[in-house]
């Protein structure tokens, strides 16, 4: 296993690629006149940023925990899909085959996870795995991206909800309070599966139910408790209460808009939730996530806070830009959000290797 000690920082280097691409390829869907190296890039970037940087991240967490040499083709696969999408080597069926193959290894970790560990967090997060398989598979068979990108979207909300769920055990809540969080999930379970037969309705209770869910985390999650805290709790708890109320505006958008597959609206769907709930909890648990993978520690200083109030203000601008139809404001909006995160990167970056310099000086 010593040659895993090398390999997993290769796999976060090339999600974090795959993350800078996407944020390139997202400026140039937006309409910003960036140069690009192959005509397949501003199409890809919804898979960059999803498949590629955060199935590659989140199938490696898994492996890592769990330290099983099998387990290490999950990101293996992804990555060597990402780096397809980087280079513009794809014939519609290499790297949806790749992720497909990645994302069925990250259900078989689950199963493996589950039979240890029953509980209702590990099969909501098996869930999860199991609907990025599912939207994998339906890319490689050519469904429609407004209805596969769903699966996705769920591939996200599930993980985070279950992770959320398996922390706020501790609180001891009254049973109904977890019977609704069930509800919850089965109610979003069964608006993602009507979605691949009715997309309007499908996806209307789809977000419905993350507008329950969003409500019941600002509610009852233990980020209420943390944020009374100081230093890096506080940083963690206000990057969760901001992203819960990113992933509510992204339900209100769904259930009014529900069924767009593409304009202005859909775009104020999906980056509510992809940029303001999904980004704002991997800045929240990035100082934690990329230490443990990479065995260093790194020190909380307030700069963090920078990037994150960049990304939300950001996006409103964005998301006002494209519900009040001006183009300008939805542009700056999106090249800002953007920014955030890459200076998010840098400041990690900074962090880490600030830590193994202190390692290999000896320096406490």
């Amino acid at each position: 296993m010593e040659i895993l000690k090398g390999i997993k920082p290769v796999f976060i280097l090339i999600s974090i690629a795959a993350l800078l691409v996407a944020i390139w390829a997202g400026w140039i869907r937006l309409g910003w006149p960036f140069p690009y190296a192959h005509p397949t890039l501003p199409l890809v970037h919804g898979p960059l940023m999803i498949s590629a940087f955060l199935g590659t991240l989140i199938s490696l967490e898994r492996a890592v925990a769990i330290n099983k040499l099998w387990m290490y083709l999950a990101p293996l696969l992804s990555g060597l899909a990402a780096l397809a999408l980087l280079f513009g080597i794809d014939n519609g069926l290499i790297v949806p085959f790749l992720f497909s193959l990645s994302s069925i290894i990250l259900v078989l970790m689950f199963i493996q996870i589950i039979r240890q560990h029953p509980a209702i967090h590990t099969i909501i997060m098996g869930l999860g795995s199991l609907a990025w398989m599912i939207g994998n598979l339906l890319w490689l068979y050519s469904w429609p991206f407004p209805q596969l990108v769903l699966w996705w979207v769920a591939f996200l909300v599930l993980t985070i909800a279950g992770e959320r769920l398996e922390l706020n055990r501790i609180l001891k809540h009254p049973k109904p309070v977890f019977y609704a969080f069930d509800f919850i999930i089965v109610l979003y379970l069964v608006g993602l599966s009507l979605s691949a037969i009715l997309l309007l309705l499908g996806t209307r209770i789809n977000s419905l139910a993350m507008l329950f869910l969003a409500i019941w985390l600002f509610l009852f999650d233990i980020a209420r408790k943390t944020i009374r805290l100081s230093e890096l709790p506080r940083y963690i708890a206000f990057c969760l209460i901001t992203g819960y109320i990113w992933l509510g505006t992204g339900g209100i958008l769904g259930v009014i808009y529900g069924g767009y597959s593409a304009g202005l609206y859909y775009d104020a769907f999906l980056h509510a939730i992809f940029v303001g709930y999904v980004i704002s909890m991997i800045f929240g648990h990035g100082p934690i996530i990329f230490p443990s993978i990479l065995g260093v520690s790194i020190e909380y200083s307030k700069i963090l806070y920078i990037p994150l109030i960049l990304l939300h203000i950001s996006l409103v601008l964005r998301i006002s830009g494209d519900l009040l139809l001006i183009s300008q404001l939805r542009l700056v909006g999106g090249l800002l959000n953007g920014v955030a995160i890459v200076l998010f990167l840098i400041i990690m970056a900074g962090k880490i290797v600030r830590s193994r310099r202190k390692l290999a000086t000896g320096v406490s």
